[in-house]
């Protein structure tokens, strides 16, 4: 019987290490090994399965490039926002109390019971319209939309104010992690792939060409980044884990208030009769399906599925995340916060270990 590793992946961590060995594991490749054979329309569902962590977008993405090999032009769902704001709402809620304070959160919990938007009935209109009053009274302790004004003008600085004079459980979370948080990162090249037609076309050429395109990806050779702080909307400067947690903490904000339809942007693109392309930026990054099928209509089934995720450019063993693992120093005693702090701010969708340790962090 196979390990729930071998199943799902693990990422394993050696602070200190030379890359590639400070950061090192992949995830299997499902879609390519389960997809084959199957009913095309069967594929949002399998995907959905698989990648249970953001089994929406997935299911999102395979329907588009699907639809695009059929040569079908439906409407995409537009439920992008909507699933994007809840998943920021879980890791902010879930995740960041123990993260930023190293135990539970009785305010952070309360929050989550009260979140308008992750109640059962959390997709009407009136759970939207409530959460800029949640969003105030739980999080920024001031006006949302006042809040964000000011990250536009001035990201760093404001989040920085904010942060360091806000009497939230949230502000002073990440006031408290500040000094390990706010150690420079080198980013890697922003993924802008989406950019242009032509961009992806190059890029559904090297998923197909290379089997291991998908679990080592490049752009022009190098490696890049992708997350809620590279949307095509944005242009932002950013330093360290700091402000990608700023960042992720302003596109829930965006993804709350009137006009948030407009921030996340998907596509799809009919590469050849029977191939197809779509890509959707979701809350870890740009997501990237292609399909290629075997027959038409109804008894279309698929030859070949290749999926790139963002956890495969994040948490290369010679990008960003992994150059940052080979500064620190494995003896530090807070070298383990320094790290999950680090993981977090990327957010992969498998779990991670240090090595030498017995416990295990969770995505």
């Amino acid at each position: 019987m196979m390990s729930l590793d071998a199943l799902a992946g693990v990422l394993r961590v050696q602070p200190g290490a030379q890359r590639p060995a400070a950061l090192s594991g992949q995830r299997p490749d499902w879609a390519a090994r389960l997809a084959v054979g199957r009913p095309a329309q069967s594929l949002p569902d399998l995907l959905g399965a698989v990648f249970s962590l953001c089994s929406h977008a997935h299911r999102l993405c395979a329907r588009a490039a699907v639809d695009a090999a059929l040569g079908v032009d439906a409407p995409l769902p537009d439920t992008l926002r909507g699933e994007t704001l809840r998943e920021h709402l879980r890791r902010v809620l879930l995740d960041w109390p123990a993260l930023l304070t190293a135990g539970p959160s009785a305010d952070a919990a309360c929050a989550l019971a009260a979140c308008p938007v992750l109640r059962a009935d959390g997709r009407d209109a009136a759970c939207a319209a409530s959460m800029p009053d949640w969003i105030e009274r739980h999080l920024l302790g001031v006006a949302p939309a006042r809040w964000l004004a000011a990250f536009e003008r001035a990201p760093q600085q404001a989040f920085a104010d904010w942060r360091d004079a806000g009497q939230t459980w949230l502000a002073r979370g990440l006031r408290d992690s500040a000094a390990l948080a706010d150690a420079p990162v080198a980013a890697a090249s922003a993924l802008h792939v989406h950019a242009s037609e032509a961009a992806l076309r190059t890029l559904a050429a090297a998923m197909t060409q290379d089997p291991a395109f998908t679990r080592r990806p490049r752009i022009d050779g190098a490696c890049a980044e992708t997350g809620c702080w590279t949307r095509l909307a944005d242009a932002a400067l950013l330093r360290s884990a700091s402000d990608r947690f700023a960042a992720r903490l302003a596109e829930l904000v965006r993804l709350a208030l009137p006009g948030g339809e407009g921030r996340l942007r998907s596509g799809r693109i009919e590469l050849a009769p029977g191939e197809g392309l779509a890509w959707a930026e979701m809350a870890r990054g740009l997501l990237v399906h292609y399909v290629r099928l075997d027959g038409r209509g109804d008894e279309a089934r698929i030859d070949a599925c290749h999926v790139l995720a963002p956890t495969e450019w994040n948490f290369d063993a010679d990008g960003a995340v992994a150059a940052a693992l080979e500064k620190l120093d494995p003896a530090a005693p807070d070298c383990t916060r320094r790290v999950a702090l680090l993981m977090a701010a990327y957010d992969p969708c498998v779990r991670y270990e240090m090595a030498g340790r017995q416990e295990v962090s969770h995505a």
